[in-house]
């Protein structure tokens, strides 16, 4: 039976609160859901919950020093951040509360808040009167503006005698509200095509013509589509990321390679994103043999490669067509162009003269432009940037 978080990282912080003493069953709770757990116990959480228990159950290392010299020599906080797929804050105390409102960052939980870009739950557990305070309050607004989810404490009496809304959310409640964390369904259902990455024609057996494509747009936009409920095709070039083992993967080389590819597993297909870096070119005659430095000049004659985006936009029957635009100057003007001349659904325009936002950067900035539209989504991670074009596709084109 599939659990709601298979194959999900979820990375646990107790704070300091008496409700640490429920963190154990928290543990338990996520993993009969089918999440692998880590647990990053701060100083505050220590004074209610061992370490010992937690390990126990958890079955892993606990994490509790930002300082740690061990972990550090592989940039230990950093790698937790980039493990998780979702961090949970239970209990997360009014003083955690307040530090992450603020980007604090010392100590290691707080740390990876900053380090991640997984998805956040929180859980406050505080006094009635804290809970109520207009700061707390305020700060919680805060911090779902900033897309974390907050689980509501509970009414009833606490531990110092007080009745009234603050008790930490049951154990039970608080796993059912990390997996639906993952419950996203704007694409459920839908078969989604990606070409990513950069094509590579050659020249010899040991040159060839090529481009500064990372694939990270697209892996990005791989995995937003499978968290909204799509099934994913790639059809994957030359890339320098890590490839999404959720997806079904079929690599390529050149730009025929791909147009092949594309074209024959296109047929069920309910959307298809061009994201790929395909070269222009091609050599007329590739050389059987090494080319040698014979001479002060070669020439090598050119032909244009085939239009893959054109040529699924041609079909009778074709998906939802979407295309990458890489500009560096005119960008609208540029992008409408493509718009109209491939016949797709929408365009998304991106200026890679920017270093910022080039090829090879882990950020971008893009415009989502279709006929009628053309919307901005600033500057980013790409991860962020995927999701958002995710929900633009949902919302404009399905």
């Amino acid at each position: 039976m599939q659990k709601p978080l298979n194959n999900k990282n979820v990375l646990l912080g107790i704070c300091g609160s008496i409700a640490a003493y429920k963190s154990p069953d928290i543990v338990r709770r996520l993993q009969d859901l089918g999440a692998e757990v880590r647990v990053v116990l701060t100083a505050g959480g220590a004074e209610f919950v061992s370490e010992r228990s937690l390990q126990t159950v958890s079955k892993n290392k606990v994490h509790d020093n930002l300082w740690d010299a061990e972990a550090e020599l592989s940039m230990g906080h950093i790698e937790l951040a980039k493990w998780a797929d979702a961090i949970v804050i239970a209990p997360a105390s009014a003083n955690t509360i307040a530090k992450l409102c603020h980007g604090r960052a010392n100590d290691l939980l707080t740390t990876l808040i900053l380090a991640t870009t997984a998805k956040i739950l929180i859980a406050p557990a505080m006094n009635q009167q804290m809970y109520a305070s207009m700061a707390t309050q305020d700060n919680l607004k805060l911090l779902e503006s900033r897309n974390m989810v907050i689980a509501k404490p509970e009414f009833g009496e606490q531990a110092c005698g007080d009745i009234g809304e603050g008790r930490l959310a049951e154990p039970t409640s608080i796993a059912l509200q990390a997996a639906n964390l993952f419950q996203n369904t704007q694409l459920g259902g839908k078969k989604v095509m990606i070409t990513l990455g950069a094509t590579i024609e050659a020249i010899d057996p040991v040159r060839f013509i090529s481009n500064h494509s990372s694939g990270k747009m697209g892996m990005a936009l791989a995995s937003a589509c499978i968290e909204a409920g799509a099934t994913v095709t790639l059809i994957i070039g030359s890339i320098s990321v890590a490839v999404e083992s959720r997806a079904i993967n079929i690599f390529v080389t050149s730009a025929d390679d791909m147009l092949e590819a594309v074209m024959s597993n296109i047929g069920e297909q309910d959307i298809f994103i061009s994201c790929a870096a395909v070269a222009d070119y091609r050599p007329v005659n590739i050389a059987q043999n090494k080319i040698k430095k014979d001479s002060e000049t070669l020439s090598i004659e050119l032909v244009r490669n085939p239009d893959i985006l054109a040529n699924v936009c041609q079909m009778k029957n074709k998906p939802i067509c979407i295309g990458f635009a890489a500009e560096t100057e005119n960008l609208i003007k540029n992008a409408k162009n493509k718009l109209k001349n491939k016949g797709c659904d929408a365009i998304i325009l991106n200026d890679v003269s920017n270093s910022k936002i080039g090829l090879k950067s882990d950020q971008n900035e893009v415009f989502f432009i279709t006929k009628d539209n053309c919307e901005k989504i600033n500057i980013t991670s790409k991860i962020i940037i995927a999701k958002k074009l995710v929900e633009k596709i949902s919302e404009v084109l399905i």
